[in-house]
């Protein structure tokens, strides 16, 4: 059995990140002293990039734009030796109301800095494509950013293939990243030319929701073929099912790094487990399809 899953680190340009990750969109409505204890757990189990916004805090409990950076920027404040351990990303161009501007993204890193009480960003992504802005304002935005210091590796998130190309011809640097959502019930990367794009110019992959918002925690969320598939597997490689869920994502041939979102400490101490899941290629194309209701042709 040929195991798909590749578990070593993911180089982002000069960045080097381990195959899962930390999504803090949950990370808010919590004392500081309890989110250091969850980045803790994810630094301890090799768990090294920590990935924020600045909208994150409009939801999972929080009241207000900026929270999640924020929390974690008093995470910093009272343990500093923290922030040479993790490969810090965030993202900004969201505008609750607009909704997208990024023309506005020297700005929106400034504050995002500032939140997080640090003096650069590792890797500043643009969160979703704004359709009106000229790629190379957007561009030149950003090579101002990264000129100052402020950001080491520049990515994106949400974008299309062809997105991502009109942005990369007015940068005079590569972009490190890509941030799609990928997961057993959302497999478009597969098909819309994400991965394909991806694995073309080497860029890293970020998948978030790779538990697809959770849902692949509940069985009965499946339908009846994928939950025994899923079962199936997971009883073999003696896992839960999120877990092999998280291994479905890694065992991709593009290296996906997996964006967990989980704010459980055990759960991130346990989500390295994944890497250690044996999957092969008839395992990954019966959980597809099984996710599809289909055969593939």
């Amino acid at each position: 059995m040929t195991n798909l899953i590749n578990a070593q680190p993911r180089q982002l340009g000069t960045l080097t990140a381990q195959p899962i990750a930390l999504g803090c969109w949950r990370l808010v409505a919590m004392p500081a002293d309890d989110a250091q204890q969850r980045i803790e757990a994810a630094l301890d189990n090799d768990i090294n990039l920590i990935d924020n916004a600045d909208v994150y805090g409009l939801d999972w409990g929080g009241d207000a734009f900026g929270a999640a950076e924020s929390l974690l920027g008093e995470v910093l404040q009272q343990a500093p030796q923290l922030r040479d351990q993790m490969t810090l990303a965030t993202k900004g161009g969201i505008i609750p109301g607009i909704p997208y501007n990024s023309a506005y993204l020297q700005k929106a890193c400034d504050d995002s800095l500032r939140r997080l009480n640090t003096d650069h960003i590792d890797l500043y992504q643009i969160h979703r494509p704004d359709l009106l802005t000229h790629p190379s304002e957007a561009a030149r935005v950003l090579e101002t950013l990264k000129a100052s210091g402020k950001v080491a590796e520049v990515g994106v998130s949400n974008f299309r293939s062809s997105q991502i190309d009109a942005l990369q011809a007015h940068l005079p640097f590569k972009l490190v990243a890509h941030q799609p959502q990928y997961s057993v019930l959302h497999l478009d990367p597969l098909f819309d030319g994400t991965f394909d794009h991806a694995m073309h110019h080497n860029m890293a992959v970020m998948a978030w929701s790779p538990l697809a918002g959770g849902r692949l925690s509940n069985i009965d969320d499946l339908n009846p073929e994928l939950a025994t598939v899923m079962t199936e597997l997971a009883e073999r490689e003696d896992v839960d099912i999120p877990t092999l869920a998280t291994a479905f994502v890694l065992a991709h041939p593009a290296n996906p790094i997996a964006i967990i979102g989980t704010t459980n400490p055990e759960r991130i101490r346990s989500a390295s487990r994944a890497l250690s899941v044996t999957l092969d290629r008839a395992d990954v194309y019966r959980i597809i399809e099984a996710s599809m209701g289909q055969s593939l042709p």
